[in-house]
């Protein structure tokens, strides 16, 4: 259980006076607590998928946070969002490499081609529809892969 390892976690880190793994750790504690009282669970923990939802969710905030911060010029606001992104990603599966997503991706459109779905060299996908595709690969690789990485390679396999 991933909340359960967060929680212990944060005696680890006060043992430690680890301050910044201590806060990130308290923070998604926090976010766990707060959907388990929306969503009126009354289990200890809240189930893996709903914690790695919310981690994905807060690794997200901590990328956006970044690029402003360097936008900004702020890189001592930035750093401390990388270190605490580094802590959030210890905790979500590691992600599919772009070599991996680019065979999905051949498999899935050679398989609609295939179908006479479409037809990508008759002048491609029909506006939206590379958003339908996008969505479908997303689906189906569930979380695995990044979705800007899923979109590059889509718009780089329909270029082709």
């Amino acid at each position: 259980m991933i909340h359960k390892t967060i929680k212990e976690g944060i005696t680890s880190a006060l043992r430690a006076k680890d301050s910044l793994r201590l806060e990130v750790l308290r923070g998604l504690n926090a976010l766990c607590m707060n959907e388990m009282i929306a969503a009126g669970v009354t289990t200890e923990f809240l189930s893996d998928d709903k914690v790695l939802a919310l981690i994905k969710r807060s690794a997200k905030q901590r990328k956006d946070s970044i690029e402003q911060f360097e936008k900004g010029g702020r890189t001592d606001l930035a750093d401390k969002e990388k270190a605490e992104l580094v802590i959030l990603n210890s905790f979500l599966p590691a992600l599919m490499s772009r070599d991996e997503i680019t065979k999905i991706v051949g498999q899935r459109i050679a398989a609609l081609k295939d179908a006479g779905t479409f037809d990508v060299k008759a002048g491609g996908l029909p506006a939206g529809q590379a958003g339908k595709l996008t969505g479908m690969i997303m689906k189906e690789l569930s979380g695995k892969a990044d979705g800007a990485d899923v979109k590059a390679v889509i718009d780089e396999a329909l270029k082709n």
